[in-house]
């Protein structure tokens, strides 16, 4: 997944330009993510009032958002590195389904449940990583294996443990408070905190630590990045180790919440965190991209996503919208990717 055209990082401002200036803010990965976003929040605003705006109106996209964010940011990561992990569509059920039969139909603590959980996420992220060093074999292809290795443990192993494709279960406590209440009067989840925290851990990693500008590295060439001496092994199997973990957290926190969990469902995570990953700003070749940009192309699908439920629209003219909407966004942001990538800082 590499190109010609990402070799060098381009997340930071462009050398020899003010960092203050329009010109080099709209150079930016997440100029055109942040436009794109206006511009939806502009349409909705504009064909269903502001009634989407209003407090139950924002938790009801800033819920999906979290859900989709945390996973999406990961994911997004790997995309800049340079490789991609489909398998976090498994591990959304996944994670759900383990806490459930260990802390619903055995009725062990929750903590070894949780713990059990993302122990999990991390060996098969472990495994992820692993297999596409090792084999050279393409990341898609190796997660791709290992979506419907892991979704056949997940049918396999509940069916056989619990006779059932759903499990329920009854948490209380601190781990219900921490990992699956709701904030705000019962309308906002707990993930949007998660989700937030977590975006800043990531923006301070990715962007102002040492090491992020290795992430960009391997998405602009892996094998020069390697001969410079960054450890593009290590960093490739952390970044399989963190999307997949992320899934499973996604999973185990919408189980405590809802008070159950599903052996079918987690499909959907797959689709909608690269859509969300590419209208944010990443380039899918490597290379480019931005946690921020990220972080706008999360809100932006999630307000497309619900958005139309607070418009007149045909129901049955959902999905068009959604893909045209979604479409102009991502065009919106190849217009200033170009920009940014053909940036010549004038001479002095």
């Amino acid at each position: 997944m590499t190109s010609t055209t990402a070799r060098r990082p381009v997340e930071a401002t462009p050398p020899g330009s003010s960092g203050l200036s329009i010109g080099s803010l709209l150079r930016r990965p997440e100029a055109g993510a942040f436009l794109g976003l206006l511009a939806v929040l502009i349409f909705f605003a504009a064909f269903g009032g502001l009634t989407f705006l209003k407090p139950a109106g924002m938790a009801s996209w800033l819920n999906v958002a979290a859900n989709l964010g945390i996973i999406a940011i990961p994911v997004g990561l790997l995309m800049i590195a340079g490789e991609l992990d489909i398998s976090v569509g498994a591990m959304v059920p996944f994670g759900a389904m383990t806490v459930a039969v260990i802390a619903g139909h055995y009725d062990l603590s929750i903590w070894l449940a949780i713990a059990v959980t993302l122990s999990f996420g991390v060996t098969v992220g472990l495994i992820n990583g692993i297999m596409v060093i090792k084999t050279a074999v393409p990341s898609l292809i190796v997660t791709l294996g290992s979506l419907f290795a892991v979704q056949g443990i997940v049918l396999g192993l509940t069916v056989l443990i619990t006779k059932s494709t759903s499990v329920a279960l009854t948490v209380e406590g601190p781990a219900k408070v921490i990992f699956g209440d709701f904030l705000f009067g019962g309308q906002l989840q707990v993930m949007v905190i998660w989700w937030l925290l977590l975006t800043a851990a990531y923006v301070f990693f990715v962007h102002l630590s040492p090491k992020g500008n290795w992430i960009f590295a391997m998405g602009g060439d892996k094998v020069s990045a390697r001969n410079a001496g960054i450890p593009t092994d290590r960093m490739t199997i952390l970044l399989f180790v963190l999307s997949s973990t992320s899934a499973a957290f996604v999973g185990m926190c919408q189980a405590i919440l809802y008070n159950s969990a599903q052996v079918a469902g987690g499909q959907s995570f797959i689709f909608n965190s690269i859509i969300a990953v590419v209208v944010g700003g990443v380039l899918l070749t490597g290379g480019f991209g931005s946690v921020v940009g990220i972080f706008f192309g999360t809100i932006t699908f999630a307000i497309v996503n619900q958005g139309i439920y607070y418009t007149d629209f045909d129901r049955n003219w959902s999905a068009l919208i959604i893909g045209v909407l979604l479409l102009l966004a991502v065009l919106m942001n190849n217009t200033f990717r170009k920009m940014a990538l053909s940036y010549s800082p004038k001479k002095k």
